[in-house]
């Protein structure tokens, strides 16, 4: 009986830390438009904002990935948490006393999404080794992996939307730094020392700049891993309009503020948590392509066409529900595929790539929905963004390398001590159809 507590307690660190820690993150997201809206009264603004929110996360996964190998996964994910907890914490603490220009609030939001992405990369890299050590199929256990984002959506959210109506957004930015301080401790008391990915410990190092190489030249020689970050990383620009500046704006501005602003996350937040748990439950059995492809039909058109629409917020609502759940599958299958593919000596530096690549047009999205929506309109924005997305998302359905994203018919080999240069990605058992993305 004893022996059952610590093979779960790995696992469950690391859900707990990677929940506690993105709730965190959907207080700053609430809470740092809706501040800067306040402030400045400019979308163009609120754009820049998030522009320098994601920029740092595109270039801490690329740039981040090697150093997480190398410092070990368990360290990187505390110490991602303990920087993020300092400069979120310094927001609130200087705008009450020395007073905070524009200026010093973006390298502020700059600083804090750096480690960022490196954090929750570590902890996501640790996934089969705590999925392993519970006895818990590895795709059971991305499904609950993914859906601590999508509850923490569903919680922190509509939080945030009432602390920041009934409190402002200054004080729900520090209680974010209080979350990142939560997440250390957990990670760091329940996640053991010495768990990492076979060969990590013995891996040579050829220097910063060849390992991170190595990462990069994975992905470009893998088809579908490289499918996938070009497909997520034109959808993330569509997602970075509406998230990060036109569901502020419309919510603000039509449907009641803050309030309306944190329950609609929280419904797609809460749906995806639905979708997540039913596709642990279901989704060994699903065909990988066409339920990719239908998730993301569903899931990425559908909230702008609501917002475009402006029916009563309870329809705007029962939409968002209905787009997260069809998102719910998206990242479980993203994580499943890279799990069967990427080395586990190199993961970090590989998720690193992959999520950085992701990312990348994220700012510009958000920089973009800025002007658009200051220059056209909220509404004609948001329905240009709608057909483009819905037309991304059928990519798939024309071949290509998204026929060999079935499910391998045995696990693919993982080699117990990489070259120092490999030539190419390791061969893998390849069946046929699914896929980092997602924030």
């Amino acid at each position: 009986m004893s022996a059952a507590p610590r093979r779960w307690t790995p696992l469950a660190g690391l859900l707990a830390g990677h929940t506690v820690s993105l709730t965190g993150n959907m207080l700053t997201y609430i809470a740092l438009p809706l501040y800067v809206l306040a402030e400045t009264g400019s979308a163009t603004a609120t754009g820049l904002t998030a522009a320098f929110a994601i920029a740092p996360v595109v270039l801490g996964g690329a740039l981040g990935g090697v150093l997480v190998d190398r410092i070990g996964y368990r360290r990187a994910s505390v110490l991602a948490d303990l920087v993020s907890c300092l400069t979120i914490a310094a927001v609130p603490l200087l705008d009450a006393t020395v007073g905070l220009p524009f200026w010093a609030l973006l390298g502020l939001v700059f600083l804090s999404g750096l480690l960022d992405t490196p954090g929750q990369t570590a902890r996501n890299a640790l996934l089969p080794e705590a999925a392993a050590a519970a006895g818990v199929p590895i795709e059971r256990a991305v499904g609950w992996y993914e859906a601590t984002e999508r509850g923490s959506r569903l919680l922190g959210a509509p939080l945030a939307g009432l602390l920041v109506a009934t409190l402002g957004a200054l004080p729900v930015l520090a209680l974010d730094a209080v979350t990142f301080a939560i997440s250390a401790v957990l990670v760091a008391t329940l996640v053991p020392r010495d768990m990492r990915p076979a060969g990590t410990a013995t891996e040579p190092s050829a220097g910063y700049w060849r390992d991170f190489d190595v990462g990069l030249r994975f992905l470009l020689h893998e088809p579908l891993l490289r499918a996938v970050v070009l497909l997520v990383l034109v959808t993330n620009f569509f997602d970075a309009t509406k998230s990060n500046v036109l569901l502020p704006l419309v919510a603000e501005r039509d449907l009641g503020g803050a309030t309306a602003f944190g329950l609609l996350v929280g419904a797609m937040g809460g749906g995806a948590l639905a979708g997540s748990l039913l596709f642990s439950a279901v989704g060994h059995r699903l065909p990988r392509r066409a339920t990719f492809v239908t998730a993301f039909a569903i899931a990425g058109p559908a909230p702008f066409w609501a917002l475009a629409a402006a029916p009563p917020l309870p329809v705007v609502v029962a939409v968002f529900a209905v787009a997260g759940f069809a998102a719910g599958a998206i990242n479980p299958l993203i994580g499943a595929v890279k799990l069967e593919r990427i080395p586990g000596h190199m993961r970090a530096r590989v998720y690193g790539v992959v999520g950085a690549g992701a990312w990348a047009a994220m700012p510009v999205g958000a920089l973009l929905a800025g002007l658009a929506a200051d220059r056209f309109g909220t509404t004609t924005t948001l329905l240009c963004v709608s057909a483009g997305y819905l037309l991304v998302s059928l990519v798939p359905l024309l071949g290509g390398p998204w026929r060999t994203m079935r499910r391998p018919a045995t696990p693919p080999a993982q080699p117990a001590t990489p070259p120092a240069q490999p030539a190419g990605p390791p061969a893998v058992a390849r069946a046929n159809d699914g896929t980092p993305g997602r924030r």
